[in-house]
């Protein structure tokens, strides 16, 4: 069979409700249409809108399936019958919703959509920001109103194009105003809460930053693919250089401002751990305090290890395709300077080429360091240089002791020539100290040694002069190379536990997942790319390092050293030690719901002990007294204790029938009813029962989807709670509204109001925040509440009541009639439904 090539997916991605992507999207499918595609129409939400419901005249639609669902019809996109048609270009709206439940369906339109992508077919789709997953928590804090359809970032970022559908939120708004986006009757409310200016321009940032890191990323994609090094300044990206010196912050303030003159740009702080010797004295506690200031300026912080600092300065910042490296002018003072050569700073600027460098003063400067030596291995250059010093300096010493014959005896010369082939030693090692005493040696018995201008070497003192500037030479440069070897390693020791604490200062704070992990392991170590496997895989090029239980890092890219495999082992350690840290999270996920049952069933057991017992023996005491005989008792007295009997068992049958109904929820048992529900349906018999109550009008308020006779046991238990807590000659008001979709319901009492700390437990079984005593049932009440309204798709949360008291907030989702061939107000029917 051949192998069909998936098909293309184009998303438009509106910034707010409103914005006319459905329209674009319908606009983009006739122009395809007109240039000879075949398009079809999947699904499309006009929601009423004339100028949208035009867009689909000469398409063809495929018709929806209508879908049965716990007594309801609902139109759903017929995903089997585009399948069969198969078009060249579907078009499919609303990618965020939630399909009715039942059959082999797709729980969400996205899967639909993967489907038709895997068959071939061209989608071209629509999604508002405020449906994406990783944002539904920010566009809540934001405009208040949760987000119960969502779609992974993922999905929409695997599109093939993404098209931002924007507009300023003064247009926006008189859109809504001219009535465009929302019927007249929700006007007001949409513009007073929702549609505030404030949202919408907080929500069009938020659109626009996720667009712009989904460009990023292609356009990254698109630098590696094609091995592009240079710097393209398509967003400023700016680099600081930290040391772990004292002037860091400074740096790091400098580089936030440079990096937040220009919309959406980047703070990366970078941190070299050297194998030489300027590795040793850096403040590890410094960097520590320097990464946390970098993180509270919303930058990040990187480790990376280098011998060369400028190189991988440089290098650091063209594999983040920075634009601007900020650097502080150098500690070093002039003298060492005039030593050393020049420093890093200048290094870095010289190999910059199209990256802006800065370099920024601070208090330190010019004030020297703790170590003057720049280097302590021989490079190529001292290599060079020892040799011809070996030869030069014994001659300049000699020309210049010659114009001293006078002054200075043969011992005070002798040990000058010593310290000039020390000091050869210490600059070009073993070979270069030989030189240098092998020539001294001749120049000292040639010039200074009697008889004065011949060669004595027949003479066993200078024979033994001879042999013993070759020995202290040869021990001297013995001496310098086994301290710069130390040196390496222990600079090599250092940087590799610098790298090491900055990793696991990360681990601890809880900062790095597995792929964080992954991806720093990969930076460190400048590899192309690293993985995490079961199975270690063969081939060249391939570095690999168990990393715990049937777990292997597999590294691909350049080849390590030994002393990079040993720390490469220790952060194959961390990542086992990580994926074990979520195997147990999984393994405690899984008791959770066990613990959980036995403390429901302790605090029941607790309960029942007391409010089980009470009106079982209040009526069990009265029915008794009735079958006594020994007491005549007066017809009044025959119908209190009658009463006493009745009301006892009707409040243990209540008792019973909220354990029961609470139990069903938890087990998903519970049968529901959904149909459109009139709250004035419901509202009267839910407030019969409770005196003192104010409801305002409900003329203008929608139905909503939901089982009546469970949401008259909702609104009587919310209103009874907030009876019981309202202080008497005040009175407890329900309110209702309708926006964007939902109705709310909202029950204000004027009492204490909730502590703080009791937010968290207050739908929680058994519990009795506020009560002052053990008189007023089993607590069962809210969590009773929050249950069923979420089984109807709704939500149950709890607000301060200004001036004092607590507000219940009841949000339903609005219904529309099944034959508008719409869905309830653009919503799912089920989001959070529970099955029968």
């Amino acid at each position: 069979m051949k192998d069909v090539q998936p098909g293309r997916l184009k998303v438009y991605l509106g910034a707010a409700p409103g914005v006319g992507k459905t329209y674009r999207m319908l606009d983009e499918a006739r122009r395809r249409a007109l240039r000879g595609a075949d398009v079809v129409v999947g699904f499309a939400e006009c929601h009423g809108r004339p100028h949208t419901e035009r867009m689909l005249e000469g398409l063809e639609t495929v018709p929806r399936a209508r879908c049965e669902y716990r007594g309801g019809v609902f139109p759903e996109m017929d995903l089997d019958a585009v399948l069969e048609r198969g078009p060249g270009v579907v078009v499919v709206d609303e990618l965020a919703h939630t399909n009715v439940p039942g059959g082999d369906r797709n729980a969400k339109r996205w899967q639909d959509v993967e489907r038709l992508l895997q068959a071939g077919i061209d989608v071209v789709t629509a999604v508002n920001i405020q449906h994406l997953e990783s944002l539904k928590d920010v566009v809540e804090k934001i405009t208040g109103v949760p987000q119960h359809e969502t779609v992974p970032d993922e999905v929409v970022r695997r599109a093939d194009q993404i098209e931002l559908v924007d507009m300023p939120p003064d247009g926006l708004r008189r859109r809504m105003a001219h009535g465009n986006i929302y019927a007249p009757e929700k006007i007001d409310a949409a513009l007073a809460n929702y549609f505030r200016p404030g949202n919408l321009t907080a929500l069009r940032q938020l659109a626009l930053l996720w667009v712009a890191d989904r460009v990023d990323e292609a356009l990254q994609t698109y630098r590696a693919e094609h091995a592009i090094g240079g710097v393209w300044e398509t967003r400023e990206r700016v680099v600081v250089a930290l040391t772990g010196g004292p002037e860091g912050d400074t740096l790091i303030r400098r580089a936030a401002r440079i990096a937040a003159r220009s919309a959406g740009g980047d703070l990366l702080a970078v941190h070299v751990a050297r194998s030489d010797a300027l590795a040793a004295g850096v403040s590890h506690a410094s960097l520590v305090r320097q990464r946390r200031l970098v993180e509270d300026l919303g930058g990040s912080y990187h480790s990376v290890v280098g011998d060369d600092v400028a190189t991988t300065l440089v290098e650091f910042a063209r594999s983040e395709n920075a634009t601007q490296l900020v650097l502080g002018t150098s500690r070093r003072g002039r003298l060492e300077t005039f030593l050393t050569g020049l420093g890093t700073g200048d290094a870095v600027i010289a190999r910059s080429g199209d990256i802006d460098v800065h370099r920024v003063t601070h208090e330190r400067a010019g004030r020297g360091t703790l170590l003057p030596s720049r280097r302590r291995t021989l490079s190529t250059a001292r290599l060079i240089a020892g040799p011809v010093a070996g030869l030069v300096l014994p001659v300049l010493l000699t020309l210049g002791l010659a114009q001293m014959r006078g002054p200075l005896n043969l011992t005070s010369e002798a040990l000058l020539f010593l310290l000039t082939v020390v000091g050869v030693a210490c600059i070009g090692g073993v070979v270069s100290a030989v030189i240098a005493s092998l020539t001294a040696s001749l120049l000292l018995n040639y010039w200074f040694i009697p008889p004065i201008g011949q060669f004595t070497l027949s003479d066993p003192n200078a024979l033994l002069a001879l042999a013993v500037f070759v020995v202290v030479a040869a021990v001297v440069a013995g001496v310098v190379d086994r301290s710069l070897r130390l040196s390496r390693r222990s600079a090599r020791a250092a940087a590799e536990a610098e790298t090491m604490s900055s990793l696991a200062g990360s681990i601890v704070r809880g900062g790095q997942t597995i792929p964080a992990l992954l991806e720093r392991t990969r930076e460190t170590f400048g590899m192309e790319s690293v993985e995490l496997v079961n199975k270690p895989p063969e081939g060249e090029g391939v570095t690999v390092v168990p990393a715990g239980v049937e777990a292997f890092l597999v590294l691909r890219g350049r080849a390590l050293s030994a002393s990079e495999r040993r720390v490469l082992a220790a952060f194959a350690a961390h990542v086992g030690s990580a994926v074990e840290r979520a195997r147990l999270a999984e393994a405690a996920a899984e008791v959770e719901p066990v613990k959980a049952a036995d403390r429901m069933r302790t605090a029941l057991l607790r309960a029942v002990g007391h409010d089980l017992r009470t009106p079982l023996a209040a009526g069990w005491a009265a029915v008794t007294s009735l079958r006594s005989r020994d007491v005549e008792f007066s017809a009044a007295d025959r119908d209190e204790l009658l009463a006493t009997a009745d009301e006892s068992m009707a409040k243990l049958s209540r008792l019973v029938e909220n354990l029961l109904d609470l139990s069903r929820l938890q087990a998903g048992a519970l049968t529901l009813n959904l149909r459109a529900t009139a709250l004035e349906e419901v509202l009267p018999p839910a407030l019969a029962d409770v005196p003192g109550i104010e409801a305002s009008s409900l003329e203008d308020i929608p139905p909503v989807l939901a089982d009546p006779p469970l949401l008259e046991r909702v609104i009587a238990n919310l209103v009874g709670n907030a009876a019981r807590h309202t202080p008497p000659g005040a009175t407890v008001l329900v309110t209702a509204s309708a926006l964007a979709g939902r109705v709310e319901l909202r029950i204000v009492d004027r009492g204490p109001g909730l502590p703080p700390t009791g937010r968290d437990r207050l739908f929680e079984p058994f519990q009795r925040l506020g009560d002052t005593d053990n008189t007023t049932g089993l607590g069962l009440g809210l969590a009773l509440s929050k249950g069923l309204t979420e089984a109807m798709d709704g939500t149950l949360t709890a607000e301060d009541t200004p001036g004092g008291g607590l507000t219940m907030v009841l949000s339903l989702p609005g219904a529309e009639p099944i034959g508008d061939e719409r869905y309830p107000a653009g919503q799912s029917p089920v989001s959070r439904g529970r099955t029968s």
